[in-house]
């Protein structure tokens, strides 16, 4: 994979609707076919699906020849921390501000005095059809601003100030007399103001993806968390599909709202992935036995980013387990069972990198120092298979703008499409042939 292949990726997915739509163009020119949940599923061999929840998460597969004898599955996450427009045209001291509220934990002072604008979907009424449908929108352009307060009026903003988002984060939108906010996503969307029936849209930072360092080894851009590994691993999944093991179904997920908790109806502690595979198997003549055993056989990677050692505060990584930028994907493992790596699943996800000369490192929080979580250990709820979680390494997670390293994404690509084609079997419990 080329660099320019994730910039236009990210650049694109401003929203989790984009990420989603941007994955279907890709899986579209691929050859693959748009199935819907509300339709009648009729699959054939050797040719590859997809299907879309909310229009923010989406699982594709691909069908193989013969009866399905596993799953290998990569799952990722399309939502980032943003702030989601709740009201707009609020009048303010001459001004016209939107008002929002936050989406998961973001770093707040870093989406002060920069160039934004807002995306997402509008739902539009068509009176003469009878009919509600959904219509992606992107303003599209420098639009909106949260104004820091100026340090003479508030002195301890250098010295740890404490962000209300009620106060100190509402957009700056125009003036009075601007042109009203609704009639721009009219524009927007292709429709009349009073057709808009609601609406599901979020902030974005208008910095497009670009590479730094001297030799251009590091790159900076928005939503690298989780969209790097939303793409990297779609990537992967597409560039296997010659040689993928043909006794095992590929599927790809990217899945919304891990940022807060994922326990919407298409997050990864909903019911969406196990539908689909049920509903593949459905399809296709098996018996209880045939399906207990593909899911025995079955294996998932989990990809979430992870924390590199941060060059200013490397004391806040476990000393015995540093991650630096550039050196290759991350297996992330916790005592606690945040991360579902166990020393088997970890081992086998090694074996497959080693086997496609990927570098890997290891990432665990220090112990005094609790981390995160990650779709991986709630995914398992519904589809309790082998599972690793693994991520590429990243600095200033939950930025508006993240920094990571070139090399390590094509280093996912490669891993993930050794994944797909591994012919990995389970031998009995805890035992597998790698071939």
């Amino acid at each position: 994979m080329q660099i320019e292949q994730l910039f236009d990726f990210l650049h694109r997915s401003v929203s989790p609707f984009h990420a989603v739509h941007t994955a279907a163009q890709l899986l579209d020119a691929a050859g693959y076919t748009r199935l819907e949940e509300a339709e009648y599923w009729n699959l054939e061999p050797e040719h590859g699906y997809y299907v879309t929840r909310n229009e923010s998460s989406i699982i594709a597969w691909r069908v193989p020849a013969h009866a399905i004898g596993g799953w290998r599955i990569a799952a990722s996450h399309s939502d980032s921390p943003t702030w989601r427009i709740k009201n707009t045209n609020v009048n303010a001291a001459g001004c016209i501000k939107l008002n929002v509220e936050g989406y998961g934990g973001m770093i707040m002072s870093t989406w002060l005095d920069r160039p934004l604008s807002a995306a997402g979907r509008v739902l539009v009424r068509d009176e003469a059809a009878g009919t509600l449908e959904s219509r992606l929108v992107d303003l599209d352009r420098d639009l909106l601003v949260i104004p820091s307060l100026a340090i003479h009026m508030d002195r301890t903003l250098n010295s740890g100030h404490a962000f209300n988002p009620q106060v100190d984060m509402q957009p700056l939108y125009g003036l009075e007399g601007s042109k009203p906010f609704p009639a721009l996503l009219a524009e927007a969307a292709g429709v009349k103001k009073e057709d808009i029936v609601d609406f599901d849209l979020s902030l974005y930072t208008r910095q497009a993806p670009t590479r730094i360092g001297p030799d251009g080894e590091l790159f900076m851009a928005p939503r690298i968390d989780d969209l790097e590994c939303a793409a990297t691993t779609l990537y992967g999944f597409l560039d296997a599909a010659p040689e993928t093991d043909s006794a095992c179904a590929p599927v790809w997920a990217m899945f919304d709202n891990e940022e807060v908790g994922s326990s919407t109806r298409q997050g990864a502690d909903s019911s969406f992935l196990r539908d689909v595979l049920d509903r593949i198997l459905n399809a296709i003549p098996h018996s209880a036995q045939a399906q207990a055993q593909a899911f025995a056989n079955s294996f998932v990677l989990s990809a979430d980013n992870a924390h590199a050692v941060h060059p200013n505060f490397a004391d806040k990584a476990d000393p015995c387990n540093k991650v630096i930028l550039g050196k290759g994907v991350v297996v992330k493992v916790n005592a606690s069972q945040k991360y579902t790596t166990s020393g088997l699943t970890g081992a086998i996800f090694k074996e497959i990198c080693r086997k496609n000369n990927v570098p890997v490192q290891v990432f665990a929080n220090r112990a005094d120092l609790p981390g995160g979580s990650t779709l991986g250990n709630l995914q398992s709820h519904t589809v309790p298979v082998p599972m690793v979680d693994i991520g590429l390494a990243q600095l200033a997670m939950h930025s508006a703008v993240e920094t990571a390293a070139v090399a390590d994404a094509d280093a996912m690509v490669r891993a993930v499409a050794g994944f797909y084609r591994v012919h990995l079997r389970s031998l009995g419990d805890a035992r597998y042939t790698l071939e």
